[in-house]
């Protein structure tokens, strides 16, 4: 197998290099991203091609920066995009589906980029992994480095949620606690990158990992029987994500596997570091940096990357980017979890948040065909819900149960479950946190 990448190209000036570990134009400094030849890809990748794959984002390879598929994988990608119905009931819409990425190797989305970034960083002769991360990565590129035998080093803030510091440190990598937020981290490790000669997956071999994402976008499309969309939802950190799934989209569309079809993009920060939402209220071109300060730590980056990139896109394609309280963040963890069965971290829970306003204001109607991206397990963010949870304690007597358990169950049943006396669908908790938050503000809006 050989690439179907021509180049590195800048996506602001146009300037192209080669494919070597490069991510700034030495020309205007902005960022650089992987071209390629698409009448190849065109000859190549047939719906066929891509189905007698392996079940992983190397189905997809013939659109991807590499020369090889990995001799080590962790079978990242291919996940389940699951027909939510219950929450689409929720949120008075018709067809949602969630794109579940919890359900990757280390239970979230960066398996994918890590999974490219390490093949390409191992063809380009580095024998050393490292990056800057909010949790997520970090997991990953543990994963990864020990189950390809490379040396690895990743850099986090010092106050990350003790459960990614666990899920790191116990591949046997080295974990660096920088006392700092994220942006530290990563002006740190961009110093270290032009002193060592390390592969960043995410500052010098950025480019190549950052194609990762657009896997979400290739599998989506197939399991809805190679069609695109309406409307998709994406958290927003750095920025790439967003942009890289709506790429994927484009591309398939380029080389003839779906018609020539966008989705609606929509985009979802906390507004504890909302800055590329904010530049959308404002009508800015311009991101302002913010110092994050939000339980959602995987999309705390005060000054994101590809923030006017994810901009450019939203707009263009008259989508939305919105952003969420703390306590939104936690409602919409709890929602997810009670009408899908997907337990999704605080990034989940800014995403299905967001849907759930967007729902509420009519900027996601209800015969849109929306595909949520839920990118993390909520087992990596247990703090942001740990007192939210409530249980029963009893006696082991039938009479306990009967009058502490069932009577108090049945008087405060669940949205949508069936009465476990009667069988009959309860309705919605009178108290209802979550997607009856929304409508009571839709309708205290329209009045």
């Amino acid at each position: 197998m050989t690439t179907t990448a021509e180049s590195l190209r800048c996506k602001e000036c146009g300037r192209t290099y080669p494919l070597q570990a490069l991510f700034v134009c030495d020309y205007c400094f902005g960022p650089l991203e992987v071209a390629y030849d698409y009448e190849k890809i065109r000859r190549r990748a047939t719906k066929e091609r891509i189905a007698a794959g392996p079940p992983s984002l190397w189905r997809y390879a013939d659109f991807l920066p590499v020369n090889e598929r990995p001799a080590v994988d962790l079978q990242a990608g291919y996940t389940p995009l699951i027909k939510a119905d219950r929450l689409a009931a929720e949120l008075g819409l018709k067809k949602l589906w969630v794109k579940n990425d919890t359900a990757n190797p280390t239970h979230s989305f960066k398996d994918r980029v890590v999974s490219v970034a390490l093949q390409r960083a191992l063809e380009l002769g580095f024998d050393v992994v490292a990056c800057a991360s909010t949790g997520n990565l970090a997991n990953s590129v543990g994963a990864h480095a020990a189950a390809s035998g490379t040396e690895a080093y990743v850099f986090v803030p010092a106050n990350l949620e003790i459960q990614k510091i666990i899920a790191t440190a116990i591949y046997g990598i080295n974990v660096v606690k920088v006392r700092g937020n994220y942006d530290d981290v990563n002006r740190l490790c961009t110093e270290i990158a032009s002193e060592k000669k390390w592969a960043f997956v995410n500052v010098n071999v950025r480019p190549y990992y950052a194609e990762g994402s657009k896997t979400l976008a290739f599998e989506t499309a197939e399991q809805l029987g190679w069609r695109a969309p309406d409307k998709i939802v994406s958290p927003v950190a750095s920025g790439s994500l967003l942009t890289k799934i709506y790429k994927g989209f484009w591309e398939l569309g380029e080389v003839g596997l779906i018609r020539r079809k966008e989705p609606v993009v929509c985009g979802a920060q906390a507004e504890g570091c909302s800055p590329v939402a904010a530049a959308f209220r404002e009508g800015s071109e311009h991101v302002k940096p913010v110092k994050p300060d939000t339980i959602a730590k995987s999309l705390a980056i005060g000054n994101p990357a590809d923030g006017i990139f994810a901009l450019d896109i939203v707009r263009k394609t008259g989508g939305v980017i919105e952003s969420v309280t703390e306590q939104e963040i936690v409602d919409g963890i709890k929602l997810l979890a009670e009408t899908t069965g997907i337990f999704t971290e605080t990034a989940g829970g800014v995403t299905t948040a967001v849907l759930a306003k967007l729902a509420a204001q009519g900027k996601v109607h209800a015969q849109d065909e929306t595909v949520l991206y839920i990118t993390g397990d909520g087992l990596k963010t247990l703090d942001a819900v740990a007192d939210t949870i409530s249980t029963y304690e009893i006696d082991p007597r039938l009479s306990d149960f009967e009058e502490q358990v069932l009577e108090q169950s049945v008087a405060a049943p669940k949205p949508g479950r069936r009465h476990p006396a009667s069988g009959k669908a309860a309705a919605s908790r009178a108290t209802g946190k979550s997607s009856a938050i929304q409508k009571k503000k839709a309708k205290g809006a329209a009045k």
